[in-house]
Formats: C-alpha cells, structure tokens, sequence
C-alpha cells in the first residue's frame, strides 16, 4: 500500500470523517485487520480562517504548502486536501511538492461522469459556489452547472462556520438543506454535488429526491483507490 498524507484540521470534524471513511474502505477491500497507511497535518483552522480573512489566499496557500512539503518529508506519496474551499489553491500546493494532489473535484467529476451525470447543481459555501476553481473542475467532466444561488450559500456560510464546524447540529439546518434539495429537485438537473465536507452532518444523502455526490466521501474513496495503487 501507498502511505498518503491528508492535510487536515479544515476543520477538524470532517477530518475525522476522512480518517474514518479511508480505513473503512481499506478494511472492505483487504479484509482482516487491515487499515490505511496514513501521515496526518492536522492544521489550526482558526488560524487558516484568520489568513483567509484578513490576508487572503496568498496567506493560506504558505501554510498549504509547509504542510504539504512537511507530508511530503514525512513520506507521504500522494495527498489530499480534506476541504473543499482551500482547493483554490491546489496549483500552487502541485508546483511546491513532487507528490501528487488528489483534487476533491476530480473526484466528484470522475464519478458524474463514469454515472452519466450532464447537469448538476452545487451547494457549498460562497467562495466555492461563486468562483470558478470549482466550477470549471466539473464542467471539464462533460458536466453543466446551475448558475450559483449565493443567497443560499450565505445561509450554508453561517450553517458551516456558524455551527458544523463547532460540532454543533440543528433542526433549523437540518430542514433548510432539505428544503433547498427539494427546491433543486425540481429544477432540470440530475444530481446535486455537495461542495462542502461539513455538510453529510445534516444531509441524508440516501435519502432524496436526486442523486447527491457527496465530496467528501468520493474524495475519501479516491484515497482508498490511491493507497491500493488502483
């Protein structure tokens, strides 16, 4: 197996889910007592959130980049992100290191694609539902997006950096996603992909009305398929 490094902390409860959802994925596949060979950068998010703030992604991708390159020494042979949003700076974090990056949004592209997927709408916080990082990650996967709705994606920021990151779950979330998605249903898309790994603590997504492609758990399983060399 590949050992792979997860630049974590972003925050740390999806993090957590990462950890989880790649052991478990590697102990399907080898069965016994097999887990994943992992490095884990756990970083302080109050600071990463402070740097985006004050200083602006320039700041962010420094800490980006010593974390990789500390992943890297640590013998990590690839990496990942365990966010959606610092994805925006995934080229610079590419050119620093000689390990590959396993973009979250390749991910979810591979899958849409390999499914058939041609029109989605995303959901996740502003920066990534309105910059085009994102974006045009997925429409290279033959994929057409629904144009950002940022009045929800104000209401996801105050949901996400408000509560989900705090660990902290609410009705009020809970019903305004399921809402939203029912709202999207009855657009003309397919699926849905939920660009935010915060976002599975208040989204069931077995459990509506369109296919949802969840981030974080096929950025999880691009990991398990890295680590076994598929």
């Amino acid at each position: 197996m590949r050992k792979l490094g997860l630049i974590g902390g972003l925050s740390w409860g999806s993090t957590a889910r990462y950890y989880q959802l790649i052991n478990e994925g590697i102990a399907r596949r080898l069965g016994g007592f097999h887990s994943a060979p992992l490095v884990l950068e756990s970083l302080d998010f109050a600071e990463i959130a402070r740097c985006a703030t004050e200083e602006g992604w320039e700041a962010v991708g420094d800490h980006m980049i010593a974390a990789a390159r500390r992943l890297e020494q640590a013998g990590a042979e690839g990496l990942m992100i365990c966010a959606n949003s610092v994805h925006v700076v995934d080229s610079r974090i590419r050119e620093a290191v000689n390990i590959p990056l396993l973009h979250i949004a390749d991910a979810v592209g591979v899958k849409m694609k390999a499914d058939g997927i041609k029109t989605a709408a995303i959901i996740g916080t502003s920066n990534v539902m309105a910059e085009k990082f994102y974006r045009q990650s997925l429409v290279s996967y033959g994929v057409s997006l629904l144009p950002p709705d940022m009045e929800m994606a104000e209401r996801i920021d105050k949901i996400v950096y408000g509560e989900l990151v705090l660990g902290k779950i609410t009705r009020d979330a809970e019903r305004f996603m399921k809402s939203e998605l029912t709202d999207i249903a009855k657009q003309q898309v397919q699926a849905v992909v939920l660009a935010c790994t915060e976002l599975e603590m208040i989204v069931d997504v077995r459990a509506n009305l369109l296919p949802i492609y969840d981030s974080l758990t096929l950025h999880s399983e691009a990991g398990v398929e890295f680590i076994l060399g598929d």
